[in-house]
């Protein structure tokens, strides 16, 4: 039985974290991709805390982007989640893609964090 879009990108995330997990010295950078915004968290999972997010439903963003689902959208985010990170402290992550395919919006989120300073 053929799996649905919704199942395959779930089964896929479950793989990856089971492999992928955010300490205290180098945290996890979380994505998630809706069909209208894209969100960033940078989380610590030993003490189950996020320690800075960004996503295109920020105030700032929403009057800068004319919409949330484009990859100058995404570019965006990541500049501003590298930018929260090392404010914090934090130059080295773990990404973690939520299970979505490594291009586009999400190749284009972790690229910009990349460039902002953090390192994956």
């Amino acid at each position: 039985m053929k799996l649905t879009r919704k199942e395959a990108t779930q089964r896929r995330h479950v793989r990856i974290r089971q492999t992928v997990s955010g300490t205290s010295e180098r945290p996890r950078l979380a994505i998630f991709r809706s069909n209208q915004h894209i969100y960033a968290q940078v989380i610590d999972d030993t003490q189950h805390r996020t320690l800075a997010a960004a996503s295109t439903l920020e105030p700032a963003l929403r009057e800068k982007l004319t919409s949330g689902a484009n990859c100058d959208a995404s570019v965006e985010v990541g500049k501003l989640i590298a930018a929260r990170s090392l404010e914090k402290g934090i130059t080295q992550v773990v990404f973690d893609r939520g299970g979505k395919l490594y291009h586009g919006r999400v190749k284009a989120l972790a690229d910009a964090a990349r460039e902002g300073g953090l390192s994956f």
